[in-house]
């Protein structure tokens, strides 16, 4: 089949900007031009039948396997996560790595798995000025513990509306108002999204205050008991059924020893209907209220109306691995690139009818896919790279990039050696692209390497086309990016050659609605993989070049961080 964009030509480009030999024309992944006409279906590799090129053969081949039925939805803790990280471990060593974890292949990571005792029973109950209401979990409401409680009882707890509960330097919902032992409400993303202000905060762009990490975070820290976020499909990103989904099966946390960060005793969400019948029996107009979040000078509201719940919780302390392998540097071994990819989702609930398996084959089996497509790419050069490269298979990111963020705090190579962090998630497959879109672009240096990579493949690298649903902030680069570590974070944009950005907009949204952390994430033997396969070269290009190179790339002026200081010995 015809394979787009060739390496050889992106790793010319970029050694024109520094010292790099490319790679040897047998290892080389494509050298055929994309071309706007659909090729026929790829037929995957059989096992032990792999190249050393990226191919979207054995990338499909991988694909498949990953999210198949076998893995059971990659949840961690599970029989699954043994399955996939055994098969993750086996092709790490098969292609040419060595163990990366200071001398293991695994890094096990600590977790707290809480699962909510008989869901169906819970019943959320709020004692209005109007009128009495209860929501049930699942299509009204989610709840869980965040602080390992195994019993919550929440009695007339007072119920107050703290606009997007958020305690900035410039902007704080808490002004004034008292909610310790109280049950807070907020919107979802950050102030001025309601009436899209571009002078609060960054108008359209979702900032970490809309995080839902964050909006928790904070209500504890002001001492609430409770705080439940109003979801919204616009400001969240991603409709109910994610939040449902996410919610209602195990939810696993790093124990306060790695995580020191405050926790609610209880913690949920909203759908947008349940809120608005909450407020009417509270003798409010909902509506009216997420409207006045939005306009400065905005005071949290104390409603007329108590709540009360009462739930069990099992609570067990367990671990998690990340796989980790490294091509050890020829020159330069203690500096490192890194490449990461997800590889838990959300595992299976038996009570689904139909399907149920949430097999995540785009987030995020193509990215375990792609960083091992990459490794056999780099481990079989003619050339060995000056510095050296990891390959991280990280896990509970679903949870809150737990995985990736003890990675970081426990780094088999210093931060102030880690030169860059490249991390696939969830790559579009939808055929060849006139642009990449890069999140975060402008933050850092590795700006200019991505587009001198896109260039030799006759693309341009464009900003997120979708700010609001803040993608900087919802994949395993920002615990690097928080350390101070550059990292690119990038996919295939929605200018597609075969319909431009119309038809772009149809795929990306038919997968945020039809897939995305939903059982019909499947895998699809039609698939059009020419884009994706121009990403992972890409990517490839991009690590090439810094794994060759001894200067370290920079944050830009105006951005929120800086590089890692100089460890100490």
């Amino acid at each position: 089949m015809m394979r787009p964009l060739f390496l050889g030509a992106v790793v010319l480009v970029l050694a024109a900007c520094g010292q790099q030999e490319p790679p040897s024309a047998s290892t080389t992944p494509g050298t055929t031009p994309v071309a706007d006409s659909r090729p026929a279906p790829v037929v995957p590799t059989g096992e032990g039948k792999f190249s050393a090129a990226i191919t979207a053969e054995d990338f499909a081949s991988r694909l498949q396997t990953l999210s198949s039925d076998q893995f059971e939805g990659r949840q961690p803790g599970t029989l699954g996560e043994r399955v996939t990280t055994a098969y993750i471990k086996d092709q790490f060593e098969r292609v040419g790595l060595k163990p990366g974890n200071n001398g293991n292949w695994f890094q096990t990571v600590p977790m707290v798995q809480t699962d909510l005792q008989d869901p169906a029973a819970v019943r959320i109950k709020v004692k209005g000025a109007s009128s009495e209401v209860e929501f049930g979990i699942g299509k009204d409401s989610v709840i869980n513990t965040l602080n390992g409680s195994v019993e919550v009882k929440l009695a007339d707890s007072p119920i107050v509306f703290a606009g997007y509960g958020v305690n900035a330097p410039d902007w704080n919902d808490y002004a004034g108002i008292d909610v310790k032992g109280k049950t807070v409400i907020v919107l979802v993303n950050d102030p001025g999204w309601g009436n899209q202000d571009p002078e609060l905060f960054k108008g359209r762009a979702l900032t970490y205050y809309g995080r839902w990490t964050y909006k928790y975070e904070e209500a504890a820290r002001q001492g609430a008991a409770a705080l439940f976020i109003v979801h919204e499909t616009a400001g969240a990103g991603y409709p109910w059924e994610v939040v449902e989904n996410g919610w209602t099966g195990p939810q696993l946390a790093l124990p306060i020893s790695e995580d020191p960060a405050p926790r609610l005793e209880s913690a949920g969400w909203f759908s947008e209907d349940a809120a608005t019948r909450l407020f009417a029996a509270a003798g409010m107009d909902f509506a009216a209220l997420k409207k006045s979040a939005d306009l400065r000078g905005f005071k949290a509201v104390e409603l007329d109306a108590k709540v009360s719940v009462d739930y069990r919780s099992k609570v067990v302390t367990t671990s998690s691995e990340n796989v980790i392998g490294v091509l050890p540097g020829s020159e330069r071994a203690d500096e490192a690139i890194v490449y990461t990819a997800h590889w838990d989702h959300l595992g299976k609930d038996d009570k689904l009818s139909g399907d149920q398996i949430f097999n995540g084959t785009i987030d995020n089996a193509s990215g375990v896919a792609g960083i091992i497509e990459i490794a056999e790419a780099f481990t079989h050069q003619a050339t060995p790279p000056k510095r050296s490269v990891v390959f991280a298979a990280v896990t509970l990111e679903e949870s809150g990039l737990l995985g990736a963020q003890y990675y970081v705090a426990h780094s088999p190579f210093a931060l102030d050696k880690t030169v860059a962090n490249i991390n696939i998630d969830a790559l579009p497959i939808i055929g060849p692209t006139r642009n990449v879109t890069m999140i975060g672009l402008g933050q850092s240096e590795l700006d200019e390497y991505a587009e001198a990579a896109a260039k030799a493949q006759n693309r341009v690298v464009s900003a997120d086309e979708a700010p609001e649903k803040g993608h900087f902030f919802r994949s395993d680069h920002l615990n690097f990016i928080r350390a101070g570590v550059p990292a690119l974070y990038a996919m295939s944009g929605l200018d597609l050659l075969d319909g431009g950005e119309a038809a772009g907009r149809k795929a990306a949204d038919d997968y945020t609605t039809n897939r995305y952390h939903k059982p019909s994430d499947n895998y699809d033997p039609n698939w059009d993989y020419r884009g994706v396969i121009a990403d992972l070269d890409l990517f490839y290009a991009v690590g090439r070049k810094l794994a060759d190179e001894s200067s370290f790339p920079q944050w830009k002026p105006g951005s929120d961080f800086s590089r890692p200081t100089t460890a100490t010995p």
